[in-house]
């Protein structure tokens, strides 16, 4: 709408009759006169009384007209004119300008009084059509019941308006009325404050959105949007204020849903916890689109699996209510199971995905229980409630029911429209959520299946493990902890994170574990065994599909600790460093040289050998314990540090410590996994150990039965006499004919007896079974046959073969 012309024609309006008119002549030359040119003809039509303003619309003065005939006056007279014996009522001619231009008037005719005088009014034709089409304009505002039009005198008083019953408060707007006996105190003054300043600056004002409130209704807002503009009379002077109000309920309500939807958009769906994303769902629609709003979703979805197809509200829990705030009834409880409503012809639309309307009545209506109705409506006035069931991939998960509550609107049928949308938003966001749970799930659980058991208790050191999958849509990463108990008392202690997340990952770790587990078996040095396992993740790679073969890897600390020699060695591919806390409470990093990481083999490891006295506490863990949005490695290992030597008492167990240190530094949604390893080493003591240096002399083996004798018998093992002479007979000759000196035996006391002998040569014994004519082969067959289980393992000097009998009296 053309805010000039609505200017132009109030006014024209406001000037009652002086219109200020002027005409201009072929040649553009502009003639200036104020009010109508009148003039007097007699019954012959000659011009007996002619005004001012017919001598500025024409130029001719009276003296100069009067007496002559009013033809003369008239330039190319119309045909319908000529001959015509009365004076037409009304009509159009163009009139001769003394300067010799012509003019195009409209002009009316009416006799004067009895007389058979008549009174000639003329104007300039544009101008009066201006005028009539502005008086049209005026009407047709008028006419709009979506427009309210008033015009305000200098003091702010209402003079005009089209406003009538129903287009303000109910009752018609008189003169004299001023905004405060129709809006609220504080909206009419923001008003009039407004109307004051167009009208003492004269700059219009354009679009402006205003909320008011009618004093008869204070409670509800209404949407409105001022225009106005200052009116002037024909000297410029102002003479007040010309103000339309248009109904902006339509446009305010369009933008809400607007901002509504983009607002489920950007907040609906950035979690991946089922209830945490019904509750940003809940937190959208109230107060902003309703006054009270609950999600309820079926049982099987908080756990991640797809509902029944046939979903009732028996089968239904409370995920989300909103505002917190509010007071719900006994029904309607976070957690609390939904109950059943009956069946009623308007739930078939909810059953096929469509939002279905209630009034309070209806509702109550169609629950006919009493007792469910207290159960289930709120108590805050409700008027309206609407029920949208989140339909998404061909499942019904649950629905959302809103509630409008007290002098809020009811519900209608376009943001029924809007309600489907949203809920259809939110149902997929809920799924993908439902999904993940499912799947994070099951990868926890393969995860965790993996994983050995939490705790070990072995001679060399007891040990306590705990694994903290990863929150917030990361997934399972594949971090692993192990204790293997190794031959001769001693542990291996591992520590892993395999490159991924979700069940690769955990099948990656599983098979890694294993075949950690295997090499274990074999006794490899720490540096060896994880160029074994950068091998074997090589093969991996190489079978993975080309697409993901650059995600095959991880990191690995390996470490063996020895009960006997108290002596820890590990290496490390591109994992942290261990922490060792000592007895006194100090804690310190263990430092390392880590190699590569596993993906990256034929780079060597490092082993690196520490002692570690007994009672000593050894933390092996994965990255996702130091790292965490506010910190990396270089901050998280210090806190680390510091947190063992707080935690770590003697008195203390080592799965409580592991679980407070998990409380002390996780995050609440970690986006990695963390795992941790607590080992509390323990020692042999000396006199639960025998060595012997072995003479490169075939007599020795005689020696090392005495030296045998005597040492069992000191510790009371008389019963192991007999086995543990031929055992130590057949290591001890075998090292002396195959081996080369120096040459040691080493017996270990615990609940096994352990015969170790160790000798510089690195040729690797084989068990064999020997021929009936073969006259060797049969020393490590009986070595097998006597003992409980032997091995051979190989250092940096050379190899030891050790044999371990079972202690029947052992604890």
């Amino acid at each position: 709408m053309d805010i000039e012309n609505v200017k132009n024609a109030c006014s024209a309006d406001a000037s009652q009759g002086s219109t200020g008119l002027s005409g201009s002549g072929p040649n553009g030359r502009l003639y200036a006169f104020d009010g109508l040119a009148a003039a007097v003809l007699d019954n012959r039509g000659a011009v007996v009384r002619w005004t001012g303003t017919a001598e500025d619309l024409t130029g001719f003065r009276a003296e100069e007209v009067c007496g002559r005939p009013v033809q003369e006056l008239v330039a190319d007279l119309p045909d319908d004119l000529r001959g015509a014996t009365e004076m037409p009522t009304s009509g159009r001619v163009r009139l001769r300008h003394q300067c010799g231009d012509t003019i195009d008037v409209t002009f009316r005719t009416t006799k004067v009084g009895s007389s058979a005088e008549v009174l000639v009014l003329a104007a300039p034709t544009h101008h009066v059509a201006d005028h009539e089409q502005g008086a049209a304009l005026l009407r047709a505002l008028s006419a709009q019941n979506r427009i309210t039009i008033a015009v305000h005198d200098t003091d702010l008083s209402t003079v005009q308006t089209n406003a009538t019953p129903g287009t303000l408060d109910g009752r018609p707007v008189q003169p004299g009325t001023r905004l405060s006996d129709v809006l609220c105190a504080k909206d009419a003054e923001n008003l009039e404050a407004v109307l004051r300043q167009v009208l003492e600056t004269g700059a219009p004002v354009d679009r402006r959105n205003q909320q008011v409130s009618w004093r008869h209704d204070p409670a509800r807002q209404h949407a409105l949007s001022l225009s106005a503009f200052r009116l002037e009379d024909a000297r410029g002077r102002p003479t007040g204020v010309a103000a339309l109000y248009f109904d902006n309920a339509d446009q305010m309500r369009a933008r809400r849903h607007l901002d509504l939807a983009r607002e489920v958009a950007e907040r609906v769906g950035k979690s991946l916890d089922v209830v945490r994303t019904a509750q940003d769902l809940a937190d959208v629609l109230a107060p902003a689109f309703a006054d009270l709003a609950e999600v309820d979703l079926a049982h099987s979805v908080f756990d991640g699996e797809e509902p029944s197809k046939e979903l009732g509200g028996g089968d239904m829990g409370n995920a989300a209510l909103a505002p917190a705030t509010a007071v719900w009834p006994a029904g309607i409880k976070r957690g609390e199971p939904v109950p059943p409503l009956p069946d009623h012809p308007l739930l078939c639309s909810f059953r096929h995905g469509e939002p279905v309307v209630f009034g309070l009545d209806e509702f109550i209506a169609m629950v006919s229980d009493p007792q469910l109705v207290e159960y289930l409506v709120p108590r805050d006035a409700p008027r309206s409630v609407m029920v949208a069931p989140l339909h998404a991939r061909g499942l019904t998960l649950g629905a959302i029911t809103a509630w409008r509550c007290g002098r809020s609107d009811p519900f209608t049928e376009d943001e029924a429209d809007l309600m489907k949308q949203i809920a259809s938003r939110g149902a997929l966001a809920i799924d993908n959520a439902r999904r993940y749970t499912r799947e994070h799930r099951a990868a926890v659980a393969l995860q965790q299946s993996l994983l050995p058991p939490a705790t070990t208790d072995t001679p060399a050191a007891e040990t306590a493990g705990l694994y903290l999958p990863a929150g917030g849509g990361a997934g399972s990463s594949g971090d692993w902890y192990d204790a293997i108990a190794l031959p001769s008392l001693r542990v291996a202690l591992v520590a892993g994170d395999v490159v991924g997340h979700g069940m690769p990952a955990s099948a990656t770790m599983g098979r890694l574990r294993a075949a950690i587990q295997t090499l274990a078996d074999l006794e490899l040095e720490p540096d060896e065994l994880l160029t074994r396992l950068a091998d074997l993740i090589q093969r991996l790679a190489a079978e993975a599909p080309s697409g993901d073969r650059d995600i095959v890897g991880g990191t690995c600390l390996y470490a063996v600790y020895d009960p006997v020699t108290r002596r820890c060695a590990m290496a490390s591919a591109g994992h942290p460093s261990p922490v060792l806390v000592r007895p006194d409470g100090t804690a310190q990093a263990v430092g390392i040289s880590p190699g590569p990481p596993l993906a990256l083999s034929g780079m060597p490891y490092e082993t690196t050998v520490i002692d570690v006295e007994p009672g000593s506490v050894l933390a092996l863990y994965t990255d996702g314990l130091i790292e965490r949005g506010d910190r990396d490695i270089g901050q998280g290992l210090p806190r680390l540090t510091e947190a063992l030597a707080a935690h770590c008492r003697p008195d203390r167990a080592l799965d409580e410590t592991g679980r407070a240190l998990l409380a002390d530094l996780a995050d609440q949604a970690p986006r990695d996994d963390a795992a941790l390893l607590l080992a509390r080493t323990r020692a042999v003591p000396a006199t639960d150990t025998a060595h012997w240096e072995i003479p490169a002399d075939p007599a020795a083996v005689s020696k090392a039965r005495e030296w045998i004798t005597r040492q069992l018998t000191m510790w009371g093992l008389d019963d192991l006499l007999f086995t543990t002479e031929l055992i130590v007979s057949e290591l001890v000759t075998n090292a002396i004919r195959y081996g080369r000196p120096p040459m040691d035996l080493r017996l270990i006391h615990h609940h096994v007896l352990v015969c170790e002998v160790t000798d510089s040569s690195s040729t690797q014994p084989r068990l064999r079974r020997a021929r009936t004519t073969d006259e060797g082969g049969r020393g490590l067959f009986l070595v097998s046959q006597l003992g409980g289980r032997w091995g051979c393992r190989h250092g940096q000097n050379g190899k030891t073969i050790w044999s371990e009998q079972a202690i029947q009296d052992s604890p």
